[in-house]
């Protein structure tokens, strides 16, 4: 057959389309059913797509920021010294944008006394280093158990308890807002996430009172509310923050059902739409505050509980790697890794610089 007979045959199989759909309409009911589902369904993945690509395109402009959130109790918990391993973030793989905890517990023991030696050493490097910071502020942050509160506040009534912790987070933004390291705060760590961590408190007044008080001390730097990971819906309601955040796991042990490993399926292009159309709605960027980088130990187990060879079932260094291009791939230009001193303890006690050097090699570029 010659190729100029393609054009005709073409033309005759879409004139047979129409009397085909108009066939498969009339059969029954369902078969409209799932004609109607298919078609939503095909439209709401194409816009979806369509808003994540027009968002990649529009950010691709603006310099990427790859950082890391660094905390000294979670480095210690892996038997590091926390000093030696900031040092080793800021000095070997040069990370440029590191994100600090101010947990209450550890800053104000007894109240309205408070020690902030421990947060002031990682200024300190932090400036040395000529890094930038993004500040964890309130009750809730980063690591287990979420909500970081103090024996001591455990037993006052809401109000009071409340007025102490806005007392805190003042003292807190008042002591390192003019340090040249600092870029951005980021208020209470996935507020409303009720399913993880030992947190009781949601109350959205309590947020507004706090978001309006780091404003009011201190106008100049930006401040992050964060959303949780994968959950559905959009961020609506008061506060308005300057940037919405995002965390991303995306290799985790499932406790509940199948017992084994899981990957989440959300590709790149789903989080590009997230930020997408919180921009559209909002006006506001989002950056990704938590991108998964560590091992996750099964069986509530904590990780130097389990062998190098099941850690690597959730991150080895190729995963380590294409976690940083997962990152790049979401249009988001400012990320920040989830586990930088855990690359250091496989660097310095399990004797493995894999995941050091991958990350070394991804700082570079």
């Amino acid at each position: 057959m010659s190729k100029s007979s393609y054009p005709h045959k073409l033309t005759n199989s879409l004139k047979k389309l129409p009397g085909w759909f108009a066939v498969y309409w009339r059969r029954n009911a369902w078969h409209k059913l799932v004609f109607i589902i298919v078609s939503l369904s095909l439209l709401c993945l194409g816009t979806m797509y369509g808003l994540a690509r027009w968002y990649i395109a529009s950010e691709q402009s603006k310099p990427l920021v790859v950082g890391a959130t660094f905390i000294p109790a979670y480095a210690e918990s892996l038997g590091l010294d926390a000093k030696q391993t900031m040092d080793a973030l800021l000095n070997d793989l040069h990370i440029k944008h590191l994100r600090l905890v101010s947990y209450w517990d550890q800053l104000e023991p007894t109240p309205g006394q408070y020690d902030f030696s421990l947060l002031d050493w990682q200024f300190q490097k932090a400036e040395a280093a000529g890094s930038k910071v993004s500040l964890s502020l309130g009750l809730r942050q980063p690591r287990w158990p979420e909500c970081h509160q103090p024996a001591w506040a455990g037993g006052l009534p809401a109000s009071e308890r409340d007025a102490q912790l806005a007392a805190f987070i003042q003292t807190v933004v008042q002591r390192y807002k003019n340090s040249p390291s600092l870029d951005s705060y980021q208020l209470e760590n996935e507020f409303f996430l009720k399913g993880f961590g030992i947190c009781t408190n949601y109350d959205r007044q309590r947020l507004i009172n706090e978001f309006n008080i780091v404003k009011a001390t201190d106008p100049q730097h930006t401040v992050i509310i964060s959303r949780s990971n994968n959950a559905l819906g959009m961020p609506v309601g008061q506060p308005t923050p300057d940037e919405f955040g995002i965390s991303i796991y995306k290799r985790v042990w499932d406790a509940t059902l199948t017992h084994r490993y899981i990957e989440y399926p959300f590709p790149a292009w789903y989080y590009a739409f997230l930020a997408g159309t919180q921009k559209i709605l909002t006006g506001r960027d989002m950056v990704i505050h938590e991108l998964q980088a560590e091992a996750w130990p099964p069986n509530g187990k904590s990780i130097t509980e389990i062998s190098l060879d099941e850690q690597n079932k959730s991150l080895n260094a190729q995963r380590l790697k294409d976690r940083f291009q997962f990152g790049r791939a979401t249009g988001m230009r400012t990320m920040d890794m989830w586990g930088a001193e855990y690359w250091y303890y496989r660097l310095t006690i399990k004797q493995d610089p894999s995941l050091w050097n991958t990350a070394k090699a991804a700082f570079r570029q």
